[in-house]
């Protein structure tokens, strides 16, 4: 009996001892990772507790209310709305959203409020970043600081190409103090997953902070030729707009200027929330400044996506480049002899990958420039001396195969992978409606914001380049024949040119 005890003691110990330095090895093994994984995160975010504590006690000063009054203006009350029937918008800005009209024509004789927004001062001298959808029209800027301190404010300039725009506070006579201010970050160097913060006013609840990460870079959401948005999951809601959206460092990386919106009348965020990359602001800064308006290169084609198919056809190795479907007449790239069908591969010395890229580096190019563009053309690359010219407002339709505006009233755009997916279009063949001007032909024969043009006159459209060659065709007085996709069906309408 005592045998069988000891036995069993024995056992016991023994089993102990073999398992605890394999357990010990283990825990140490599990503790040695997480020590290099947290080595690894805070060597370059070094994040603790209070982090968000500290940003939004050292940055909120500097975050500002921006509203605006305007004159009195008729409007009908209509609501711009991509769609099938029954579909809401889904990229919408925050102002429009939560400052909109109630249906019905309207004209009074006393100022109006035309909305709120947020902004961030950017300077001791009190000059202000913000959405220029947000200070658009207005007779009167008022900006309201952190404790309800309220001041006029200048437009000193905007661009409506990028949705930002310029203000500068109004001092009160004697006053000398310095403004606080947010520093400006580098947005080129943001990463997916990074901590974000957003500050602003979202339906008037002024400098409310939320926090959230960086859910993609470089989105195309189909509000311009010049879309890179920064996508987050940051709370942010109607009267964010024009605020800043901050890293850890306490930096600015963006300023937030859209939503996907979800249901009910509010319209609220559903995590998907887009903010202009803060490096886009600070190359216009200076023309804002100096200028009220922003200069751009010019290159003078029509450009469009290049396709598996298309790439086949031009004996090309891959689908990086863009396009050329046509040259303007006596503009730069006709000068310097690029032609219809060359692809262009590298621009300035940049590479090209693909057609949405083009317009953004051409843009930054300094006007009466010479520079260096390779194109591939019948399979062979070559390379062609351009001297960049001015983009004049009127030639922004023929920058890139999107966004032109027709004699019908109607804005078209070419249709990327982004719109597909977040219109749940099943195809990107034809050409997306992204506005009609009431009163003009095309809302007068039916067509609406949101429908896809497949055909003009039973030939197929696929892009803005096949669709501005139709219209170019056709002469006034003409009754134009288009068919739709709207929603799950397809239907003709017949649009008279006046």
């Amino acid at each position: 009996m005592n045998f069988n005890v000891t036995k069993m003691v024995f056992l016991f110990f023994f089993l102990v001892g073999s398992c605890f330095p394999i357990s010990f090895a283990i825990e140490n093994n599990s503790s040695s990772l997480a020590g290099q994984a947290w080595a690894l995160s805070s060597e370059s975010m070094p994040l603790t507790s209070n982090i968000f504590v500290d940003i939004a006690k050292q940055q909120n000063p500097a975050v500002v209310s921006v509203s605006m009054k305007a004159k009195p203006r008729k409007t009908s009350g209509q609501f711009r709305n991509p769609g099938r029937p029954g579909q809401r918008e889904q990229f919408r800005d925050f102002y429009d959203k939560f400052f909109r009209q109630q249906p019905g024509p309207r004209e009074d004789n006393t100022p109006r409020r035309g909305g709120a927004g947020s902004g961030f001062i950017i300077d001791a001298d009190g000059h202000i970043l913000t959405n220029n959808h947000v200070v658009e029209g207005a007779d009167k800027i008022l900006v309201s600081l952190d404790g309800d301190k309220e001041y006029t404010a200048t437009l000193i300039g905007t661009d409506p190409k990028t949705d930002l725009a310029l203000i500068k506070i109004n001092r009160e006579d004697g006053e000398n103090a310095p403004f606080p201010y947010l520093r400006m970050g580098d947005s080129d160097k943001l990463e997916v997953g990074e901590w974000v913060v957003a500050i602003g006013n979202p339906f008037g609840l002024s400098h409310t902070v939320t926090v959230g990460v960086v859910s993609a870079k470089g989105r195309n959401i189909g509000a311009g030729q010049y879309d890179e948005f920064i996508q987050t999951d940051a709370s942010i809601n109607p009267g964010n707009s024009g605020g800043p959206l901050i890293n850890i460092k306490g930096e600015v990386i963006g300023i937030n200027t859209a939503i996907i919106s979800g249901g009910g009348p509010g319209g609220g965020n559903v995590g998907i929330g887009f903010a202009i990359p803060v490096n886009m602001a600070k190359s216009i800064l200076t023309d804002l400044r100096e200028k009220g308006k922003v200069t751009r290169g010019w290159l003078g084609v029509m450009i469009q996506k290049i396709t598996p198919d298309l790439a086949k056809s031009f004996s090309l190795t891959d689908k990086k480049g863009a396009l050329v479907g046509d040259v303007i007449p006596d503009g730069p790239a006709a000068k310097a002899g690029i032609k219809r069908g060359d692809v262009i591969v590298k621009f300035n010395g940049q590479e090209v990958s693909n057609m949405e890229q083009l317009p953004k580096i051409v843009a930054r190019t300094t006007p009466d420039t010479d520079v260096n563009v390779e194109v591939v053309r019948d399979g062979k690359s070559m390379s062609l001396n351009v001297r960049i010219a001015i983009l004049k407002d009127g030639e922004q339709k023929v920058a890139r195969g999107e966004a032109a505006v027709d004699p019908l009233g109607m804005q078209g755009q070419d249709i990327t992978p982004e719109l597909a997916q977040s219109l749940n279009l099943d195809s990107e063949e034809g050409v997306l409606v992204s506005d009609v001007t009431a009163g003009l032909s095309a809302a007068e024969a039916g067509i609406k914001r949101g429908d896809v043009i497949t055909e003009i006159d039973r030939k197929p459209i696929s892009n803005m380049v096949q669709y501005n060659r139709s219209l170019g065709a056709i002469k006034k007085g003409r009754t134009v024949l288009f068919l739709i996709r709207r929603g799950g069906s397809t239907i003709y309408i017949a649009v008279k040119i006046k």
